[in-house]
């Protein structure tokens, strides 16, 4: 059974995720009125990640007999310099999730809570690679410009994301 500091932790996180996912949705759409479709894909596909990590705790906390309490989200940020200020908010972003769940992951050390250490484990994991992409994406972006050919290569090359 998970501690209610914990649990409440563990939802918190919950409400962090799917507040992503509603950060990448108002991305994805920025993207989309900027004419760059690759993009928007790959920040909606961004959004379908953020709200199975969502889910995956959400189950997590179910399974270890506590109780999920839905917390109330904020309107997303959607309104963006460029493609590349809409990047280097995601890399921001990723960031701050990391930080999250580096502190999740240190009370349940503190707790003792070896079930909930195994399962933050995939999140610390998934962070090191959420960054790492949303980094070269950024740093695509400084190569690419503003605009032009460039920019619309890599917008094509982002459209190749798959869910996973």
């Amino acid at each position: 059974m998970l501690s209610k500091s914990l649990q409440d932790a563990v939802n918190e996180q919950i409400k962090n995720e799917i507040q992503s996912a509603y950060l990448y949705l108002a991305m994805s759409a920025y993207c989309e009125t900027q004419n760059l479709p690759g993009m928007a894909k790959w920040l909606r596909v961004q959004w379908q990640e953020e709200l199975a990590h969502g889910l995956k705790l959400f189950d997590f906390v179910h399974d270890r007999g506590g109780r999920v309490a839905l917390q109330a989200l904020e309107k997303p940020k959607a309104e963006f310099k460029s493609a590349r200020d809409v990047f280097e908010h995601v890399f921001t972003h990723e960031q701050k999730v990391s930080a999250s769940i580096n502190r999740l992951y240190d009370l349940a050390i503190k707790e003792n809570d070896h079930a909930a250490q195994v399962e933050l484990q995939w999140f610390v994991k998934e962070q090191v690679e959420e960054e790492k992409n949303a980094l070269m994406i950024v740093n695509q972006l400084k190569m690419a410009g503003e605009s032009g050919a460039t920019l619309l290569m890599l917008d094509r090359a982002l459209a190749a994301r798959s869910a996973s």
